[in-house]
């Protein structure tokens, strides 16, 4: 590969891991496309953000990183100079100061957005039957049956952390709106998207749309891609 390709970051949100983007990492291959799944701990938000910083280290030329929920805070955090384009899949997106938290709370909850609290180990799990309900409603049995088996939990330390200037102020920043979200509402995505400054593609899909919509999540990812290639223009 040429060191002025672009690469791919995909990171994936809570409850979940890289699986979440297999139905994104090959087709992205198939237009010859170096694509990264990095790997969250969920552990804290500056643990986060030091993962995806190592994943960035390890590519060469410029990057368009993508993030779903909870990774949208994250990817904002990145110092990286590689990173050309941000694209936010039903992400959150707190400002300087605000809290994840403060943010995923914003506006009235969708009547099946599950409640959510720490564990005996002061973890966050999603209740097995949100999974249907309200994280992947759209979802075919088998994709729900492995979102249920390789969800992760979150520490309340990675969404109760102040954020950093948001990386979104200085890059040209896509956001896909899934208007049928039933854990992050599509006004509070639409807020979101309108106070980035964003490119906004909204489509009637559910809060994990790289598992029930790729083909949505491909267009604006290929949008990205092609907006900040070098020599485009």
């Amino acid at each position: 590969m040429s060191v002025d390709d672009v690469s791919v970051v995909l990171v994936h949100g809570a409850w979940a891991d890289g699986s979440n983007w297999a139905k994104i990492i090959g087709p992205l291959a198939a237009d010859g496309v170096r694509v990264v799944a990095a790997p969250l701990p969920l552990t804290s938000f500056q643990d986060d953000v030091a993962a995806l910083d190592r994943a960035l280290e390890r590519i060469v030329g410029p990057v368009v990183l993508a993030g779903h929920a909870y990774a949208g805070a994250v990817i904002a955090a990145t110092r990286s100079d590689k990173v050309k384009g941000l694209v936010y899949v039903a992400a959150l997106a707190p400002d300087e100061g605000e809290t994840v938290a403060d943010v995923f709370n914003r506006g009235e909850p969708h009547p099946l957005a599950p409640r959510l609290a720490p564990d005996d180990h002061g973890l966050i799990w999603l209740p097995g039957t949100a999974f249907a309900a309200a994280f992947a409603q759209n979802a075919a049995a088998d994709d729900l049956a492995v979102l249920a088996a390789v969800q992760r939990p979150i520490s309340p330390a990675c969404i109760t952390v102040a954020a950093p200037r948001p990386l979104w102020k200085d890059r040209p920043t896509w956001f896909l709106v899934a208007e049928q979200d039933r854990m992050i509402v599509q006004a509070n995505q639409r807020f979101m998207a309108e106070r980035m400054g964003a490119q906004a593609r909204a489509h009637p899909v559910d809060h994990t749309p790289m598992v029930t919509a790729p083909a949505v999540v491909l267009d604006v990812l290929r949008e990205a891609i092609a907006a900040v290639r070098p020599g485009a223009v």
